[in-house]
C-alpha cells in the first residue's frame, strides 16, 4: 500500500510509518532533533488531513464494490459444498496410483540391485580368472612349476631371452593389476604364493641379463631389460641395481683415503676419475635412456635417470663415508680449498646430466642436500671472522702507527682496513653462500673503523690539556726560538695518548683515501653478487653511501680538533705579547723595527700544518683549518694586546699625574736622557710590528686578512696605538 505524498518541508519521511518496527517513542526522538515540538504537531495534523483526504478519495471511488459485497457472496457456501465430493474422490484415486507406482518402483529397484550385485561378482569372477590365466600363462613360459630342469631363458639367445622377459612383463602387469582389483578375494590369497615366486623368478631373470648386457655392451639385451622393469614399474629396482654392480665397485677403488692425501692435487685427481666413470661406464645407459647425444628417439627407454638415482648416491655415500674428514672447517683455508673443488665437481657433474630436468632432479635429491649440508659454512665464516675482525681490532689497539713506505694510506690501522675490506671478497675467502655474511661484515668494518675514529678524536685528550705556567719572555730572539723549539717539539709528539697535527692530517687523508676507494669496493661486491644472480644494486649502493657518510661523520669532529689544537699551540706563544712591556721598561732599548721572535713561534704550527697537509688533504681542507684557527688565535691575541695597551695607557696616566705633582722633578721612567721615544711609544710600536707581521704571514698561507675575523679590528687597535707612539716622539 502506498501512502499520499506530503508536502517537502515535512519533517518526517512518509514510508517511516510503514516499517514493520515503527516505534512511536523513537519516531518522535528522532523529529525533535530537527524541529520544535510544535512544528512537529503542525507537520502531523497536515499529514492526517492529506491520510483523510485521500481515504475518502478511495471509498468513493470503489463506492459500488463496498456496498455490494455481502450480496456477491450469497450461496457462496452451497457452490463450495458441491466441489468438496468430487474432490475427495479425486483424492483417494490419486493416493492410489502413488501406492501402485510406489510398489512397481521398488520392485525394479530390487531387480536393478541384484543385476548389480551379480555384475560386480561376475567382473570379480572375471578377474580371478584372468590372475589364475596369466599365472598359468607366466608359468608355463617359465617352466618354473613342478619343473627342475634349467631354465629355458639361459638356454636361449640374449636377444630372444630378453624378448621373452619382455613378454613375461607385460603379462606380469596385467596380472598386478588384476590382483590389486581382486584384493581380498580368497581364492587371490591361494595364488600369492605363486605370484611371489613369478615376481622373484621374474626379478633373477632381468638382474641376470640386465648385468649381462652391461658387461658384454650388448644394446638391445640392455633396451630390453630396462623396458621390461619399467613395464613392471620397477625402475628404481634397475637404478638401484646398476649402483651396486656398476657403480660401488668403481667408487670403491677411486675413493681411498690413503690415495686423496697422498698428493698435495689428490683430491683435484680424484674428482676428475669420478667425473670420468659417466661418458667411460655409462655410455650404454645414457644411449638407451636418451642421455646420449647420439640416442635414437624411436628406441629410447623413458623414466630412466641412471646419474641420478644410481651415479651420484654412490659418489657422495662413497665421499662421506671414506673422506669425512674433508668437511672438517678447523683450518679456513683448506677448507675454502676443498670446498672449491668439491662445488667444481658438482658443477661439472651437473654438466654431464642430460637435460635442464634432470639437473633439476639432482638437486632435490637427498644425497645431493646432505652433501651440502656436510659443508659447515657458518664455522668456517666465524674463523674468517675472527680472522679479518682481529686483525682490525689488534691494528686499532696498537693506535696511529704509521703505514709502511709506499702505502696510499698514512697509518696501519687504515691500510689493515683496506686489505681486511678486500680479503672478505677476494678468491681465497669469499664463498657465495656466505656472500649475505661477507657484505655485513664489510659494512661492520667501516662502521668499527668510524667508531674507533670518533672514540679517538672524541675521548682523547689533547696535548695542551695540561698547560705550563706562562714563562717570562727572554730577553734575546734566539734564546726564545731555542726555548720555543723544543716546546713544539714536545707539544707535537705529546703524551702517548694524545694525537699531534700530523697525525690528524694522516686521519684526514685516509678518511679521503677511504671514500674515493668506495667505488672500487662497490665494483668487486658487484661482480660477486652478479655471479650468485643479484640484481638490486640499489641497496648495495645506498648502504655503502650510508658507510661513506658514517666515515664523513668523524670530519667535523676532526676539524674541531685540528683547530683546538693549533689554538692553543699558537696561543701559547701569543701570549706572550703581555711581556712585551717588560723589555722595554726602563731598558733603554733601541726603537724596535721587527716584530717580536714569539711571533714566528706562534705561527710555526701553521706553517708545519701547511707543509705536512700538501698533497694529501684538498687545499681548500687545509685552508679552512688556517682559518678557523687564525680566527680563534686573533681572538685571543686582540684580548690579550687590549689587556697590554690598556696597561700601558693606564701606567702613562699615572706617571703624568705623579709628574704633575711633583712640579717638574726630574723623572726617568718615561724618557731617555737624550729626550728621545718614550718606552710606552717602543711598547705600542713593536706590537703594532707583530700584528703586521701576522697579516704578512696570513697572507703567505694563502688567505686574506678579510678572512679572518677579528683581524681589521686587531689592526685598527695596533693602528691607533702607533699613532699614538709617532705622537710622543
Amino acid at each position: 500500500m502506498n501512502l499520499p505524498k506530503g508536502p517537502d518541508s515535512l519533517c518526517f519521511d512518509k514510508d517511516v510509518f510503514m516499517k514493520d518496527d515503527f516505534d512511536v517513542d523513537q519516531f518522535v526522538a528522532e523529529c525533535r532533533k530537527q524541529v520544535q515540538l510544535e512544528e512537529m504537531r503542525e507537520d502531523l495534523e497536515l499529514y492526517y488531513k492529506l491520510l483523510k483526504t485521500a481515504m475518502v478519495e478511495l471509498i468513493n471511488k470503489d463506492y459500488a464494490d463496498f456496498v455490494n459485497l455481502s450480496t456477491n457472496l450469497v450461496g457462496m457456501d452451497k457452490a463450495l459444498n458441491q466441489l468438496s465430493v468430487p474432490l475427495g474422490q479425486l483424492r483417494e484415486e490419486v493416493m492410489s496410483l502413488r501406492s501402485c507406482v510406489s510398489e512397481v518402483i521398488q520392485s525394479i529397484d530390487n531387480q536393478l540391485s541384484k543385476q548389480e550385485d551379480l555384475q560386480k561378482k561376475k567382473v570379480c569372477v572375471l578377474r580371478l580368472i584372468q590372475v589364475v590365466r596369466s599365472v598359468e600363462k607366466i608359468e608355463k613360459i617359465l617352466h618354473s612349476q613342478n619343473s627342475k630342469e634349467s631354465n629355458s631363458l639361459e638356454i636361449s639367445s640374449p636377444l630372444l631371452a630378453g624378448q621373452i622377459l619382455e613378454r613375461i612383463a607385460t603379462e606380469f602387469n596385467q596380472l598386478q593389476f588384476h590382483a590389486v582389483q581382486s584384493k581380498g578375494m580368497p581364492l587371490l590369497d591361494k595364488v600369492r604364493p605363486r605370484i611371489a615366486g613369478i615376481t622373484s623368478m621374474l626379478q633373477q631373470s632381468l638382474e641376470g641379463l640386465l648385468i649381462e648386457g652391461l658387461q658384454t655392451s650388448n644394446l638391445d639385451m640392455v633396451r630390453h631389460c630396462l623396458r621390461t622393469y619399467a613395464t613392471i614399474d620397477k625402475t628404481r629396482d634397475a637404478e638401484a641395481l646398476v649402483g651396486q654392480v656398476l657403480v660401488k665397485p668403481y667408487m670403491d677403488q677411486v675413493i681411498v683415503e690413503e690415495v686423496v692425501k697422498s698428493n698435495p692435487n689428490g683430491l683435484q685427481l680424484m674428482y676428475s676419475r669420478l667425473l670420468e666413470f659417466v661418458p667411460h661406464h655409462c655410455r650404454l645407459l645414457r644411449e638407451v635412456t636418451g642421455g646420449a647425444i647420439s640416442s635414437d628417439k624411436a628406441d629410447i627407454v623413458p623414466g630412466y635417470d641412471f646419474l641420478v638415482n644410481s651415479v651420484w648416491p654412490e659418489i657422495i655415500k662413497g665421499i662421506e663415508e671414506r673422506l669425512p674428514y674433508l668437511f672438517n672447517p678447523g683450518n679456513p683455508d683448506i677448507f675454502y680449498e676443498r670446498y672449491s673443488a668439491s662445488m667444481e665437481f658438482v658443477r661439472r657433474f651437473e654438466c654431464q646430466c642430460s637435460s635442464q630436468a634432470s639437473v633439476k632432479r639432482l638437486r632435490v635429491h637427498p644425497s645431493y642436500t646432505s652433501f651440502h649440508n656436510k659443508w659447515n659454512l657458518p664455522v668456517y665464516f666465524q674463523l674468517r671472522y675472527k680472522e679479518v675482525a682481529g686483525s682490525l681490532e689488534n691494528a686499532i689497539s696498537d693506535g696511529f702507527e704509521a703505514a709502511p713506505a709506499g702505502s696510499v694510506y698514512h697509518l696501519q690501522v687504515s691500510v689493515v682496513l683496506w686489505s681486511c675490506l678486500v680479503k672478505c671478497w677476494s678468491d681465497k675467502v669469499y664463498l657465495s653462500p656466505l656472500a649475505h655474511r661477507f657484505w655485513k661484515l664489510t659494512l661492520q668494518l667501516y662502521s668499527r673503523y668510524a667508531k674507533f675514529l670518533d672514540e679517538v678524536l672524541t675521548k682523547t685528550p689533547a696535548p695542551e690539556a695540561t698547560k705550563e705556567p706562562t714563562r717570562p719572555l727572554p730577553s734575546s730572539a734566539s734564546s726564545t726560538s731555542s726555548r720555543t723549539s723544543m716546546d713544539e717539539a714536545g707539544s707535537e709528539s705529546g703524551s702517548p695518548a694524545s694525537l699531534s697535527t700530523k697525525q690528524l692530517v694522516y686521519i684526514a687523508a685516509d678518511i679521503q683515501k677511504l671514500q674515493e676507494q668506495i667505488p672500487e669496493l662497490s665494483e668487486m661486491v658487484r661482480q660477486r653478487l652478479e655471479a650468485i644472480g643479484f640484481k638490486n644494486f640499489s641497496v648495495v649502493e645506498d648502504a655503502l653511501a650510508d658507510s661513506k657518510a658514517c666515515l664523513s661523520s668523524s670530519i667535523p669532529t676532526l676539524n674541531s680538533r685540528m683547530t683546538q689544537h693549533l689554538t692553543e699551540r699558537c696561543c701559547r706563544f701569543l701570549k706572550s705579547a703581555s711581556e712585551v712591556p717588560r723589555l722595554y721598561r726602563r731598558t733603554n732599548k733601541d726603537l724596535p723595527v721587527r716584530a717580536s721572535a714569539y711571533m714566528d713561534n706562534a705561527l710555526r704550527p701553521l706553517h708545519q700544518v701547511l707543509t705536512d697537509s700538501t698533497g694529501l688533504v684538498t687545499p681548500s681542507t687545509a685552508q679552512e683549518w688556517l682559518r678557523v684557527a687564525l680566527s680563534d688565535c686573533t681572538q685571543r691575541y686582540y684580548e690579550t694586546i687590549s689587556e697590554v695597551l690598556s696597561s700601558v695607557r693606564k701606567m702613562e696616566e699615572s706617571l703624568k699625574r705623579l709628574k704633575q705633582a711633583r712640579k717638574g722633578a726630574t723623572t726617568t721612567t718615561t724618557a731617555g736622557a737624550n729626550g728621545g721615544p718614550t718606552d710606552d711609544s717602543k711598547i705600542r710600536l713593536q706590537l703594532a710590528l707583530d700584528v703586521e707581521y701576522l697579516g704578512e704571514q696570513i697572507q703567505k698561507m694563502g688567505l686574506q686578512p678579510t678572512d679572518i675575523s677579528m683581524f681589521s679590528t686587531l689592526m685598527d687597535l695596533v693602528k691607533e696605538a702607533r699613532e699614538l707612539a709617532e705622537q710622543s716622539q
